[in-house]
C-alpha cells in the first residue's frame, strides 16, 4: 500500500512539473494512437513470433511536423529546449511498431527516463520469447499512459 501510494504521488508530481512546463505526459491518443509496422513495409521479421520490424526511419521534416501538431493542442514544447525531448515510438520498433506519424509523439525527458528502461527489457523478454508480443505491448503502453505503473511493470517483467 505505501509503495503505490509513493508511485501515485511520483506521478502526480511528475504531471503537475508537466502542467508547469507544458509538455504532454503521454502520448495523445488523437494524434498518437499507435501503429503496428505494415508488412510490406518490414525489412525483416524478428522472434519467435515473427513480429514484422521496420527499420528506423523518422525524417527531421516528420519530427518537425509532429511538434508543431502537439503544439497545435496547446502544449508549447520549446524548441530552444529540443534536447529535452526525442520523438517517441508510441509502439517501439522492438515490438513491431510502425514510422508512421500515428505512432510518433514528443517524449519529455523526465518521461523517457523512466519508460525508456522499462522498454529495454519488455524487448529483451520478447526476444527470449518469456512474453508475447501481445502481452508486451499491453505491459509497456499501460506505463507510458501511466507512470504511476513503472515500478510494478518493471517488477512484472523482471520476474519473468
Amino acid at each position: 500500500m505505501k509503495i503505490k501510494l509513493l508511485a501515485i504521488l511520483a506521478f502526480l508530481a511528475l504531471a503537475a512539473q508537466a502542467l508547469a512546463a507544458n509538455y504532454p505526459i503521454r502520448a495523445d491518443r488523437r494524434l498518437t494512437p499507435g501503429k503496428f509496422c505494415e508488412p510490406q513495409l518490414a525489412t525483416e521479421y524478428r522472434y519467435q513470433e515473427q513480429i514484422p520490424y521496420c527499420e528506423r526511419d523518422v525524417t527531421t521534416e516528420l519530427k518537425n511536423e509532429i511538434f508543431a501538431a502537439y503544439r497545435k493542442l496547446g502544449y508549447t514544447l520549446n524548441s530552444a529546449n529540443r534536447s529535452d525531448y526525442k520523438i517517441d515510438h508510441y509502439i517501439p520498433l522492438c515490438l513491431g511498431g510502425s514510422n508512421d506519424r500515428t505512432n510518433l509523439w514528443p517524449q519529455h525527458v523526465s518521461i523517457y527516463n523512466i519508460t525508456d528502461s522499462i522498454e529495454a527489457l519488455t524487448c529483451e523478454k520478447l526476444q527470449q520469447n518469456r512474453i508475447n508480443r501481445r502481452d508486451a505491448v499491453t505491459v509497456l503502453l499501460t506505463v507510458k499512459n501511466d507512470l504511476s505503473k513503472a515500478k510494478e511493470a518493471m517488477k512484472y517483467l523482471r520476474s519473468l
